[in-house]
């Protein structure tokens, strides 16, 4: 199972991934996508569901038109883990 990051942890990986802010209510880490079109955010998605599905990581989501809700949080965990900030680094980058 992997480890819950601590308060620090969490605020220092959040510095190095722009864009994501804590998840309020929650110990989780959450960022709004938007992109030009609804094409573009089901892309976005699609890419992101492969990169999940290798990572056995499955985020929290939501789809509206031309924006994309996230969160992540390690369930089996409690909160957000290094599996999380993975993810978002990765879902940054093929946002680009």
């Amino acid at each position: 199972m992997a480890e819950r990051l601590s308060a620090e942890a969490r605020k220092q990986a959040l510095g190095g991934l722009p864009g994501w802010t804590e998840a309020q209510g929650r110990d989780a880490i959450g960022k709004t996508f938007v992109f030009k079109d609804f094409n573009e955010a089901f892309g976005f998605m699609t890419r992101a569901a492969l990169v999940a599905e290798k990572m056995d990581h499955h985020p929290e989501w939501r789809n509206v038109y031309k924006t994309v809700e996230v969160v992540l949080s390690t369930h089996d965990a409690g909160g957000v883990t290094a599996r999380d900030t993975a993810l978002a680094k990765a879902m940054n980058a093929i946002a680009g």
